[in-house]
Formats: C-alpha cells, sequence, structure tokens
C-alpha cells in the first residue's frame, strides 16, 4: 500500500462505569496500571506505548477536559482531534477527517492498555484498500480495528454512540488470529486494571 495508514486513538468516551465504582472524579484513562512490560504507567500512556514505531500519522481524539491525557499523546507525537461529543461514532468520523488523505486508519481504543505491539503489528498488516483487519482470540473479534482506504466515507460519515461494527456486513473482513487477551481486554471497571 503507497499510502500510509494512519492511527486513531479514541479517548472521548467519559468512562461511566468506570466512574461509577472509583468515584466521578476518577478518569479510567490516567488510573495507573502495571503493563505487560511490568512498567506502572496511565492507561492511555500503555496504549501510546504500544503502538508501533513505524505509524507516524497519530490523531488522539477526545473532549476538552482532559488536559493530562492531550498532554501525553503530544509527548507521543500524537495531533489532538478535540470533539464536544462522547460517543464512538462521532469521535471515528472527527479522527477520519482529519487524516482523509491516508491509505487507512487503525482504530485503537484509548482504554485497552494491554494489548500486545506484536498483535498491533498484525493486524496493521491485514489492512487492504477494500479489506477490514481485526484481531480474533479464541473466536472473538477484538481490537485494535484496521480498515482500509475505501472505509474512508462510511467513517466519516458515522455519528453518535454507534461505532464502525455497520461496516462489517458489506466488507472483506480478513481476521488475524492472535494470541493475547490484550484484544479483548478494556478497562471499564477499576477491577480491570489489573492484568491476568
Amino acid at each position: 500500500m503507497s499510502e500510509p495508514i494512519g492511527v486513531i486513538v479514541l479517548a472521548a468516551g467519559q468512562g461511566s462505569r468506570f466512574r461509577q465504582v472509583a468515584g466521578a472524579e476518577k478518569d479510567k484513562l490516567l488510573a495507573d496500571c502495571t503493563g505487560r512490560d511490568g512498567a506502572v504507567r496511565s492507561v492511555i500512556e500503555h496504549v501510546l506505548v504500544n503502538l508501533p514505531a513505524s505509524l507516524d500519522k497519530r490523531i488522539l481524539v477526545t473532549t476538552e477536559d482532559r488536559p493530562q491525557v492531550i498532554r501525553m499523546a503530544k509527548a507521543y507525537g500524537c495531533e489532538i482531534v478535540l470533539i464536544e461529543s462522547t460517543g464512538m461514532g462521532d469521535s471515528i468520523a472527527a479522527g477520519v477527517a482529519a487524516c482523509a488523505q491516508l491509505g487507512g486508519w487503525l482504530m485503537v481504543l484509548g482504554d485497552m492498555p494491554f494489548i500486545l505491539p506484536s498483535s498491533i503489528e498484525q493486524v496493521l498488516a491485514g489492512i487492504a484498500d477494500d479489506v477490514i483487519s481485526v484481531p480474533v482470540h479464541e473466536g472473538e473479534l477484538g481490537h485494535p480495528v484496521g480498515f482500509g482506504r475505501s472505509f474512508g466515507p462510511g467513517l466519516m460519515a458515522l455519528s453518535g454512540d454507534r461505532g464502525a461494527k455497520s461496516l462489517f456486513a458489506s466488507a472483506r473482513v480478513v481476521e488475524v488470529a492472535v494470541d493475547d487477551l490484550g484484544v479483548l481486554w478494556d478497562v471499564d471497571v477499576p477491577e480491570k486494571l489489573v492484568f491476568d
């Protein structure tokens, strides 16, 4: 593929399930957790550390009330796209619109700190113009998900809380088998900060 792939980190969701347990002022993206490399970092920093160095076009979509997340993302070379909505569809559309000329996009969730970099590389390798590349662990579809260039208009048309699942129906989907529970592990409640 000639045009580069961009990575879009989706970090606008408010994490309401996490806040219900941890407290309304607790942002799960800033919660400390021990990564699979043994280092203690915030959830969002683990996500950023795990991104392949080959992905130099990096966009992080978030809301303006997250200055620490924004600073961290900039330190890891991300451009920031601010949105008012917390819906995943709105986040995806804004992220793709900010780099619509690329050859494809890798959608990374900001609350999934335990994905192995090798799994991300495998998903990247599966992306082609008319292909959606998705990791599969023990029969379950996970994240991150890669979209080829032909999905740009569909991704930019998403809105509200609905993600890109609707695009799978008419797409050529490449399932990338990975031995990595991290592709299914999102930090939706505080207990999930510990990976076992």
